[in-house]
Parts: C-alpha cells; structure tokens; sequence
C-alpha cells in the first residue's frame, strides 16, 4: 500500500487572511453582553500583542474561564458564517495549493495556536482531514477553566506533526507544510517540503532561514485580491 502523504497547514495569515483569535474575540464580546463569563478582558488585547507569542496565547484563553465549552463551539460556528458572508475569509495562494494537494491525494491537516471554536468550521470549509489546535481544558461540568491541556505553538507543533506522521506511517520526508510566522520554523523543519507564506517584513528570521535554505513562498495576497468564500465552498472537493 502507498504511503500515505500529508500536507499541514498553520491557519492565521497562512491559510486564512485574518488573526482569527483576535477576529473571534471581537465577535464574543459582541455576542455576550456585560455580566457574563468572558467580558471584561482582564488585560486589553492590544497588549496581548506586545507579550511573547506562547504567553499572549495562555493569556488569551484564560479570558474564557467560565464559559461552557458547547457555548464557545456554538460561538465559533457563527462567527466563522459571519465572517464568510462579510469578508474573503482565505488567502487564495494558500487555498490553491491545499486544493491541489486534495487532488493529488494528500490528506489535509490544519495545525493552529487558535481554538478550536474557530479552527473547527474552516476545516469544514476546505475538506480537511484533522485538526491539530489548542485545546483548553474544560470541568466534568463542561466549564471552561481558562487553563490549557495543549497549546499548540512552537515546538508543540513539530510534536504533534510527529504524532500524526506516526500515526498514519506516513514519511516526512513527502510531505508538506505551510507556515507564515517565527514559531511555525519547528513544523517547517518537521517535514521534507517546507513552504513559507507572505512577505515577512516583520518577520526577517523566517525570511531570511526561507533564503538560505532555499524553502518555497507563497504571498499573502492583499486584500483586494482575495476571493470570496462563495468561490472555496464551490471548490469544496
């Protein structure tokens, strides 16, 4: 039997053109009113922006403890048709290259720091196979508790692309990843095609490694050039 071949996706500003978690957390404020759990922000997301990735990360969902974990999904799924009917939700550079890989019968595996209240119905969207996000730990109750089972950022990427790679016998060295940002460099380097999406002026590191191993690019094309999500659900394998 053929070994199987994977291609793995980060999904903010690599797959999808927005910061979701960001874009997600404007809409739940929206949503949920003073008073209940997850408003006010104990730290303004503005200075999320200014911490270390992994810490802005942890920070980040601890502004859900409290919410029970159906709520957030249910959350997530209107958000996500929300975004669709007002915005290009994909980067379509990216999107082209996830649907060829489908044709050419690679599975899909989406690989997110973001929740899975909002990873959970992109992977529908584009026919992915799984999901590999942060996941947050929840009571018997199914409370949210603000902490975390997993991020997954950073090293805790390359470790669960081996996971999966294990999982399904597949080789690293035919498969594929995508990345746009620093803390996706251990996923890049987890497998045999590493592929770097945008410019990366503010990111000279990964500009700078794409160079000088001679690693592949995609744009992030600006806002104009993307296509509406109309055009992805009509593509949907």
């Amino acid at each position: 039997m053929r070994d199987p071949r994977i291609a793995f996706f980060d999904v903010d500003e690599t797959l999808v053109a927005a910061k979701s978690m960001l874009s997600f957390w404007n809409f739940w404020q929206h949503e949920s009113g003073a008073g209940k759990p997850g408003r006010p922000a104990p730290i303004p997301l503005e200075r999320l922006l200014e911490l270390p990735r992994e810490e802005a990360n942890r920070a980040y969902y601890r502004y859900f403890a409290g919410v029970r974990r159906t709520e957030l999904l249910a959350a997530g799924r209107r958000w996500y048709r929300a975004a669709r009917d007002t915005d290009a939700v994909f980067l379509p550079e990216t999107l082209d290259r996830l649907r060829l890989h489908q044709r050419q019968g690679f599975r899909i595996v989406l690989v997110s720091g973001s929740l899975r209240a909002c990873v959970d119905p992109i992977a529908e969207a584009v026919g992915a196979d799984r999901v590999l996000c942060t996941e947050q730990a929840v009571t018997r109750d199914g409370v949210l508790t603000g902490g975390l089972i997993r991020a997954m950022i950073g090293s805790a990427k390359a470790r669960a692309v081996a996971e999966v790679l294990d999982a399904w016998n597949a080789d690293a060295g035919n498969c594929y990843a995508y990345g746009d940002h620093p803390s996706d460099l251990p996923m890049l380097r987890a497998v045999g095609h590493p592929v770097v999406v945008g410019q990366h002026r503010q990111h000279s590191e990964l500009a700078t490694i794409a160079l000088t191993e001679g690693w592949p690019t995609l744009p992030a094309a600006p806002a104009g050039d993307r296509r509406p999500v109309a055009a992805v659900r009509a593509g949907h394998r």
